[in-house]
């Protein structure tokens, strides 16, 4: 139903192996009309993400094997161009954000399920919405795992990163006392957003135990194994400690993992974007590429310093 004329072919990121960043290419697919139940999305942004870069590298084949050749990225955001038999709840022209499962949002169009999408608030910027599915619903549910109460005490591992810029945001909107461990160069970012910096390397335990001498109720890990043994050190429970990356710790010590995998719903996503698009949670952009520069994205992404949100705009 509704289904206009189509283009032949539209723009889409693949590889063909596993390996490094020049693996990645940019090339004309075809354009299908969307099947029953799903909607083809025009995609004016699509977000970049750490774990998308692991998955290329092969590092997570246990967890997800990749088929080849094989997209890349999951966050997107854009116009429904047509709608599949048996989808009532949007039409064409409308403006949705969401998420594949498919490994194929960094593309000019994208087929998903109904399921998939909610109405994009106006508030928000495409490029903000086109980056929000996977930092926002994983923060999510970081900050639901460690069971936060207002006046605990918790700490974040690359506090002004991706996924840790957005759970320090729904920290403190939760009421807890957040101590965001970043470069410098993020500390005042951090201050500004209610959050207590403190710069990574030797001597990290004993800075904060200086900021928090009461000690620490909970910890959120966004970057690697180190920080789950630092939790631990601090005499964190391993029941309010949840890592999003580091699952070989996790399993060895019995600390949570969750992560975008359980809070990938609707409902979920309208929440996180609706704190977006009232001013409660900030998501910062940190660079726009097109399409057909993203191996620079992806150079920029994997140097695993950066403030914020890296940008495809197809």
């Amino acid at each position: 139903m509704g289904t206009p004329e189509l283009p032949e072919t539209g723009k889409a990121v693949r590889f063909e192996r596993y390996g490094g960043i020049a693996e990645l290419f940019v090339v004309d697919v075809p354009v299908e009309a969307p099947p029953a139940g799903e909607v083809l999305v025009r995609v004016l942004a699509a977000g970049t993400n750490p774990g998308e870069a692991a998955i290329r590298k092969g590092l997570l084949d246990a967890i997800f094997p990749t088929t080849f050749p094989s997209g890349e990225g999951s966050d997107f955001a854009g116009e429904i161009v047509a709608v599949g038999d048996g989808v009532t709840s949007f039409r064409v022209g409308d403006a949705v954000l969401g998420w594949s499962n498919r490994r194929n949002s960094q593309a000019e169009y994208v087929s998903v399920p109904a399921g998939q999408v909610i109405p994009k608030p106006k508030a928000l910027s495409w490029d903000v919405a086109g980056s929000l599915y996977v930092v926002g619903v994983t923060a999510y549910a970081a900050v639901r795992a460690v069971k936060l109460s207002p006046g605990d005490t918790l700490v974040v591992s690359a506090a002004a990163g991706g996924v840790g810029s957005v759970v320090v945001q729904m920290a403190k909107a939760k009421g807890a006392t957040v101590i965001g461990i970043a470069s410098e160069s993020n500390h005042d970012w951090l201050r500004e957003h209610g959050v207590i910096p403190v710069s990574y390397g030797k001597g990290l335990e004993a800075r904060i135990r200086q900021v928090a001498p009461q000690g620490v109720d909970a910890f959120i890990d966004t970057f690697g194994a180190e920080y789950v043994k630092l939790a631990l050190d601090l005499g964190v429970p391993k029941a309010r400690i949840d890592t999003i990356i580091a699952f070989e710790a996790a399993e060895k010590t019995g600390v949570k993992t969750d992560g975008s995998s359980v809070a990938s719903t609707p409902e979920i996503l309208a929440d996180v974007a609706e704190l977006v698009a009232n001013g409660t949670v900030e998501i910062p952009i940190a660079a726009r590429y097109p399409l057909d520069r993203v191996r620079d994205a992806y150079t920029k992404l994997e140097k695993r310093h950066t403030h914020g949100k890296i940008v495809l705009l197809p």
